[in-house]
């Protein structure tokens, strides 16, 4: 493993939420030394990534490979890597990753992935039984969910109340977001069985939220308040506190914009001018950062560390780290043990990869 010491200079940030206004006041203040260890590098787009109880982290990349680090060694076999009708094409790919709560007993992986079908593009929400460090007997959950080039969505969770959820993005036509009968745009709840939830907030249907654009990012905190990222089209990234059947605007309001005889639920904080374009988050339990909302982003290059109030509605303070030091960043996830790890995504077409690149890191 290789180690870098560096300091950071961190970028306090305060919300002016009650005036809805996206205006930020920035402070230096100087953040302790950190250590981050690079245990993957040389990868293609590592996407998202989880940390098993026996401590084995896998994680996906977008050109197809299941992969995982043992150890603290990336093992050079893919645990699996898919072919047709699997299809890795602009922003789609192989996305989402979770693991299943009794993992180390039923061995279970839930993964999203795009896929071709009489020349359209699809999404789809597999789980499969990983044996040793190899994956087989794929299982559909979730299929001919809407993809594009672009706006797949793609994160996986397994919430607080063991039911699996996904976001999905618009694919590229908007209107789908606003409409119910379709699974672009949301926010899906299923069991980890593919089953519909009886307390959905749609009966017979897996759609969660709506509204919403391109999320890539889900977390609870310790309240079970569910955080979601999603990108805005010209700035306005938002993250979102996400409520069962709340409906979050796009395309009819983005940010904080107000649409009269609405019920748009407002984002939590947005960008304002500036482009985050949020991806994977976490919410941190343990350690120096414990109740911070982390949020790796792609554009702006930087890890944002949201503090909220006790409520966790509201924001108290933005901090900027790592700006810069890793170009882009995909996701962060943070282990039972309390580490942080965070993967790089500069080799999606939109970013300058860096020697090594992609990589992913443990601090």
């Amino acid at each position: 493993m290789i180690s870098k010491n560096f300091s950071v200079l961190n970028y306090l940030t305060t919300w002016d939420w009650n005036q809805n206004h996206s205006i930020f006041h920035t402070y230096d203040i100087q953040n302790p030394s950190l250590q981050p260890q690079i245990i993957g590098e040389d990868l293609f787009v590592p996407w998202a990534m989880e940390v098993s109880e026996d401590g084995r982290l896998f994680f996906t990349e977008r050109g197809g490979n299941l992969r995982v680090v043992e150890y603290g060694m990336l093992n050079p076999v893919p645990v699996h890597a898919f072919g047709t009708p699997f299809i890795s094409s602009g922003e789609g790919g192989l996305m989402g990753l979770a693991l299943d709560e009794d993992f180390l007993s039923n061995g279970y992986i839930y993964l999203m992935y795009t896929y071709g079908e009489d020349g359209r593009l699809f999404n789809r929400v597999v789980r499969m039984r990983v044996d040793g460090n190899a994956a087989s007997e794929e299982e559909i959950l979730l299929d001919r969910i809407p993809a594009g080039p672009s706006h797949n969505g793609g994160r996986l969770k397994i919430g607080p109340d063991g039911y699996l959820y996904i976001t999905t993005g618009d694919a590229g036509d908007r209107n789908l977001s606003q409409d119910r009968n379709s699974l672009a745009g949301k926010i899906l709840r299923i069991g980890t069985d593919g089953s519909i939830p009886s307390d959905n907030p749609f009966p017979g249907s897996a759609v969660y939220a709506l509204g919403l654009r391109n999320p890539q990012g889900l977390a609870w905190n310790n309240n079970n308040v569910l955080y979601a990222s999603d990108h805005g089209e010209m700035a306005h990234d938002e993250i979102n506190i996400i409520q069962p059947g709340g409906n979050y605007g796009w395309p009819l309001v983005t940010g904080d914009e107000e649409k009269a005889e609405t019920n748009f639920i407002k984002p939590v904080i947005q960008s304002g001018d500036t482009t985050w374009a949020p991806a994977g988050i976490t919410f941190v339990t343990d350690g120096p950062r414990k109740g911070q909302l982390l949020v790796a982003t792609l554009r702006g290059n930087v890890l944002l560390a949201i503090t909220f109030d006790e409520t966790g509605t509201q924001v108290a303070q933005v901090e900027w780290l790592l700006e810069n030091d890793y170009g882009r960043l995909r996701d962060v996830y943070e282990a039972m043990d309390g580490s942080i790890y965070l993967s790089t995504s500069n080799k999606d077409g939109r970013g300058l990869p860096n020697p090594g690149d992609d990589k992913i890191l443990r601090l």
